[in-house]
Protein backbone atom coordinates (compact mmCIF):
# COMPACT_ATOMS: atom_id res chain seq x y z
CA UNK A 1 0.00 0.00 0.00
CA UNK A 2 1.51 3.55 -0.75
CA UNK A 3 1.34 6.08 1.96
CA UNK A 4 -1.06 8.29 0.23
CA UNK A 5 -3.14 5.48 0.34
CA UNK A 6 -2.48 4.68 4.15
CA UNK A 7 -2.84 8.41 4.85
CA UNK A 8 -6.29 8.45 3.23
CA UNK A 9 -7.59 5.65 5.73
CA UNK A 10 -6.05 7.33 8.79
CA UNK A 11 -7.38 10.50 7.83
CA UNK A 12 -10.85 8.71 7.73
CA UNK A 13 -10.45 6.43 10.87
CA UNK A 14 -9.99 10.15 12.93
CA UNK A 15 -12.73 11.81 14.30
CA UNK A 16 -10.57 14.87 15.30
CA UNK A 17 -7.14 16.31 14.52
CA UNK A 18 -5.70 15.43 17.93
CA UNK A 19 -6.79 11.74 17.10
CA UNK A 20 -5.58 11.61 13.98
CA UNK A 21 -2.27 12.94 15.31
CA UNK A 22 -2.39 9.76 17.65
CA UNK A 23 -2.68 7.41 15.15
CA UNK A 24 -0.09 8.82 12.91
CA UNK A 25 1.94 8.95 16.25
CA UNK A 26 1.36 4.82 15.93
CA UNK A 27 2.01 4.03 12.38
CA UNK A 28 5.39 5.86 12.62
CA UNK A 29 6.25 4.39 16.00
CA UNK A 30 5.84 0.82 13.05
CA UNK A 31 2.59 -0.60 14.26
CA UNK A 32 0.80 -2.13 11.99
CA UNK A 33 -1.72 -0.16 9.69
CA UNK A 34 -4.40 -2.83 10.70
CA UNK A 35 -3.74 -2.69 14.00
CA UNK A 36 -3.82 1.25 14.30
CA UNK A 37 -7.22 1.10 12.50
CA UNK A 38 -8.68 -1.57 14.19
CA UNK A 39 -9.61 -3.92 10.70
CA UNK A 40 -8.06 -5.32 7.52
CA UNK A 41 -9.67 -5.88 4.56
CA UNK A 42 -10.21 -9.86 3.81
CA UNK A 43 -11.44 -11.08 0.51
CA UNK A 44 -13.81 -8.21 0.63
CA UNK A 45 -14.79 -7.85 3.95
CA UNK A 46 -13.58 -5.25 6.56
CA UNK A 47 -12.18 -7.85 9.44
CA UNK A 48 -12.09 -6.33 12.78
CA UNK A 49 -8.33 -6.77 13.92
CA UNK A 50 -7.39 -5.85 17.60
CA UNK A 51 -3.63 -4.83 18.72
CA UNK A 52 -1.68 -7.55 19.38
CA UNK A 53 -3.94 -10.10 17.38
CA UNK A 54 -2.28 -11.81 13.57
CA UNK A 55 -3.20 -9.92 11.10
CA UNK A 56 -4.85 -11.67 7.78
CA UNK A 57 -2.47 -12.18 4.78
CA UNK A 58 -4.19 -11.01 1.49
CA UNK A 59 -2.36 -14.08 0.15
CA UNK A 60 -4.55 -16.01 2.28
CA UNK A 61 -7.09 -14.88 0.49
CA UNK A 62 -5.67 -18.56 -2.15
CA UNK A 63 -6.68 -20.50 1.11
CA UNK A 64 -10.36 -19.45 1.29
CA UNK A 65 -10.82 -19.95 -2.60
CA UNK A 66 -9.71 -23.22 -2.18
CA UNK A 67 -11.46 -24.11 0.54
CA UNK A 68 -14.94 -22.90 -1.10
CA UNK A 69 -14.35 -25.08 -4.29
CA UNK A 70 -14.79 -27.99 -2.35
CA UNK A 71 -16.82 -27.01 0.22
CA UNK A 72 -20.90 -26.52 -0.21
CA UNK A 73 -23.84 -24.92 1.19
CA UNK A 74 -24.55 -26.11 4.64
CA UNK A 75 -20.96 -27.70 5.14
CA UNK A 76 -19.39 -28.61 8.19
CA UNK A 77 -15.97 -26.20 8.68
CA UNK A 78 -13.62 -25.38 11.21
CA UNK A 79 -10.74 -22.58 11.08
CA UNK A 80 -7.55 -23.63 12.85
CA UNK A 81 -4.88 -21.19 14.01
CA UNK A 82 -8.02 -19.00 13.66
CA UNK A 83 -6.74 -15.29 14.77
CA UNK A 84 -9.09 -13.15 13.88
CA UNK A 85 -11.49 -15.59 12.37
CA UNK A 86 -11.02 -13.80 8.98
CA UNK A 87 -10.61 -17.11 7.05
CA UNK A 88 -14.04 -18.64 8.50
CA UNK A 89 -15.93 -15.38 8.13
CA UNK A 90 -14.79 -15.35 4.63
CA UNK A 91 -15.45 -18.67 4.11
CA UNK A 92 -19.28 -17.91 5.37
CA UNK A 93 -19.86 -15.01 3.35
CA UNK A 94 -19.13 -17.22 0.37
CA UNK A 95 -20.81 -20.25 1.31
CA UNK A 96 -23.97 -18.13 2.57
CA UNK A 97 -24.72 -21.13 4.84
CA UNK A 98 -22.15 -23.40 6.56
CA UNK A 99 -21.67 -24.77 10.44
CA UNK A 100 -18.52 -22.86 11.64
CA UNK A 101 -16.28 -23.62 14.18
CA UNK A 102 -12.98 -21.94 15.08
CA UNK A 103 -9.85 -22.14 17.89
CA UNK A 104 -7.04 -20.56 18.80
CA UNK A 105 -4.56 -20.39 21.49
CA UNK A 106 -4.21 -16.76 22.02
CA UNK A 107 -7.08 -15.12 24.34
CA UNK A 108 -6.87 -11.81 22.62
CA UNK A 109 -7.59 -13.77 18.81
CA UNK A 110 -10.30 -15.76 20.54
CA UNK A 111 -12.38 -12.36 21.41
CA UNK A 112 -11.70 -10.27 18.21
CA UNK A 113 -12.71 -14.16 15.94
CA UNK A 114 -16.21 -13.92 18.09
CA UNK A 115 -16.92 -10.54 17.03
CA UNK A 116 -16.07 -11.06 13.46
CA UNK A 117 -17.51 -14.48 13.44
CA UNK A 118 -21.05 -13.55 15.47
CA UNK A 119 -22.88 -12.61 12.11
CA UNK A 120 -21.97 -16.22 10.69
CA UNK A 121 -23.12 -17.99 13.93
CA UNK A 122 -19.99 -19.30 14.45
CA UNK A 123 -18.65 -20.90 17.60
CA UNK A 124 -14.72 -19.93 18.86
CA UNK A 125 -12.83 -21.90 21.19
CA UNK A 126 -9.59 -20.86 22.91
CA UNK A 127 -6.82 -23.83 23.59
CA UNK A 128 -4.46 -25.87 21.56
CA UNK A 129 -5.71 -26.72 18.26
CA UNK A 130 -8.57 -29.07 18.15
CA UNK A 131 -8.65 -30.40 22.27
CA UNK A 132 -11.14 -27.57 22.88
CA UNK A 133 -13.83 -28.93 19.98
CA UNK A 134 -16.85 -30.79 20.83
CA UNK A 135 -16.50 -34.47 20.34
CA UNK A 136 -19.91 -34.58 18.07
CA UNK A 137 -17.86 -32.83 15.54
CA UNK A 138 -15.25 -36.08 15.29
CA UNK A 139 -15.66 -37.65 11.51
CA UNK A 140 -18.39 -34.35 10.62
CA UNK A 141 -15.64 -31.86 8.92
CA UNK A 142 -16.17 -31.35 5.57
CA UNK A 143 -13.64 -28.67 5.64
CA UNK A 144 -10.65 -28.12 8.05
CA UNK A 145 -8.13 -25.21 7.24
CA UNK A 146 -5.39 -23.77 9.27
CA UNK A 147 -3.44 -21.43 8.75
CA UNK A 148 -0.76 -22.75 11.25
CA UNK A 149 2.65 -20.58 11.67
CA UNK A 150 5.06 -21.50 9.04
CA UNK A 151 8.15 -19.96 9.63
CA UNK A 152 11.02 -21.44 11.12
CA UNK A 153 12.15 -20.45 14.06
CA UNK A 154 15.63 -18.94 13.15
CA UNK A 155 14.19 -16.99 10.72
CA UNK A 156 11.62 -15.01 13.21
CA UNK A 157 14.37 -11.76 13.75
CA UNK A 158 14.55 -11.46 9.95
CA UNK A 159 10.75 -10.64 9.72
CA UNK A 160 9.97 -6.89 9.13
CA UNK A 161 9.41 -5.25 12.87
CA UNK A 162 5.48 -5.06 12.15
CA UNK A 163 4.92 -8.93 12.81
CA UNK A 164 7.48 -9.95 15.17
CA UNK A 165 6.86 -7.12 17.57
CA UNK A 166 3.44 -6.64 17.63
CA UNK A 167 2.06 -9.96 16.04
CA UNK A 168 1.81 -12.90 18.69
CA UNK A 169 5.49 -15.28 18.61
CA UNK A 170 2.66 -17.96 18.24
CA UNK A 171 1.13 -17.18 15.33
CA UNK A 172 4.00 -17.32 13.55
CA UNK A 173 6.84 -19.53 14.92
CA UNK A 174 6.78 -22.88 13.13
CA UNK A 175 9.39 -24.94 14.93
CA UNK A 176 12.73 -25.54 13.39
CA UNK A 177 11.52 -25.89 9.87
CA UNK A 178 8.29 -24.11 10.17
CA UNK A 179 6.33 -27.43 10.21
CA UNK A 180 5.99 -28.37 13.27
CA UNK A 181 2.29 -27.26 13.90
CA UNK A 182 1.20 -28.41 10.47
CA UNK A 183 2.44 -32.20 11.49
CA UNK A 184 0.32 -31.78 14.53
CA UNK A 185 -2.90 -30.42 12.66
CA UNK A 186 -2.30 -33.38 9.93
CA UNK A 187 -2.13 -36.36 12.88
CA UNK A 188 -5.37 -34.87 14.23
CA UNK A 189 -7.16 -34.15 11.02
CA UNK A 190 -8.61 -37.74 10.02
CA UNK A 191 -10.17 -37.96 13.39
CA UNK A 192 -12.35 -35.22 12.40
CA UNK A 193 -13.07 -35.20 8.83
CA UNK A 194 -15.94 -37.13 7.22
CA UNK A 195 -15.85 -39.51 4.98
CA UNK A 196 -14.30 -37.15 1.51
CA UNK A 197 -13.49 -34.61 3.81
CA UNK A 198 -10.42 -32.31 2.85
CA UNK A 199 -7.58 -30.41 5.26
CA UNK A 200 -6.01 -27.64 3.73
CA UNK A 201 -3.09 -25.74 5.33
CA UNK A 202 -1.16 -22.53 3.91
CA UNK A 203 2.87 -23.30 4.13
CA UNK A 204 5.95 -21.68 2.10
CA UNK A 205 6.32 -23.16 -1.35
CA UNK A 206 9.59 -24.79 -0.48
CA UNK A 207 8.50 -27.02 2.71
CA UNK A 208 5.71 -27.89 0.45
CA UNK A 209 7.54 -31.17 -0.34
CA UNK A 210 7.47 -32.06 3.64
CA UNK A 211 4.29 -31.05 4.56
CA UNK A 212 3.07 -33.38 1.37
CA UNK A 213 4.96 -36.09 3.35
CA UNK A 214 3.37 -35.19 6.67
CA UNK A 215 -0.16 -35.12 5.24
CA UNK A 216 0.46 -39.26 3.34
CA UNK A 217 1.96 -40.18 6.70
CA UNK A 218 -1.87 -39.77 8.32
CA UNK A 219 -3.81 -41.52 5.35
CA UNK A 220 -4.73 -37.88 3.75
CA UNK A 221 -4.31 -38.08 -0.03
CA UNK A 222 -2.40 -35.29 -0.32
CA UNK A 223 -1.62 -32.78 -3.22
CA UNK A 224 -0.44 -28.93 -3.49
CA UNK A 225 -1.85 -26.02 -5.05
CA UNK A 226 0.01 -22.59 -6.01
CA UNK A 227 -0.96 -19.24 -6.79
CA UNK A 228 2.05 -17.34 -8.43
CA UNK A 229 0.13 -14.06 -8.61
CA UNK A 230 -0.13 -13.96 -4.39
CA UNK A 231 2.60 -16.26 -3.79
CA UNK A 232 0.82 -18.67 -1.82
CA UNK A 233 0.79 -22.10 -1.75
CA UNK A 234 -1.44 -24.27 -0.25
CA UNK A 235 -1.00 -28.13 0.42
CA UNK A 236 -4.79 -30.05 0.31
CA UNK A 237 -5.15 -33.44 2.08
CA UNK A 238 -8.40 -35.23 1.75
CA UNK A 239 -9.59 -38.38 3.80
CA UNK A 240 -10.65 -41.17 1.68
CA UNK A 241 -13.91 -42.58 1.53
CA UNK A 242 -14.33 -45.51 3.65
CA UNK A 243 -11.08 -44.84 5.71
CA UNK A 244 -11.79 -45.22 9.45
CA UNK A 245 -10.73 -41.33 10.13
CA UNK A 246 -8.63 -42.86 13.65
CA UNK A 247 -4.96 -41.80 15.05
CA UNK A 248 -4.74 -44.51 17.55
CA UNK A 249 -7.76 -44.39 20.22
CA UNK A 250 -9.18 -41.05 20.94
CA UNK A 251 -7.53 -40.97 24.04
CA UNK A 252 -4.09 -41.42 22.65
CA UNK A 253 -4.25 -39.46 19.42
CA UNK A 254 -2.63 -36.09 19.38
CA UNK A 255 -4.72 -33.19 19.20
Amino acid sequence: MFAEDEAALLVAAARTAAELDALVERRVAGEPLEHVLGWAEFCGLRIAVDAGVFVPRRRTEFLVRLAVDLAAPGAVAVDLCCGSGAVGAALAAALGRVELHAVDVEPAAVACARRNLAPAGGRVYQGDLTEPLPATLRGRVDVLVANVPYVPTEAIGLMPPEARVHEPRAALDGGPDGLDVLRRVAAAAPRWLAPGGHLLIETGERQAPAALAAFAAHDLAPRVAHSDAVGATVVIGTRPVGSAGACGSAGSAPS
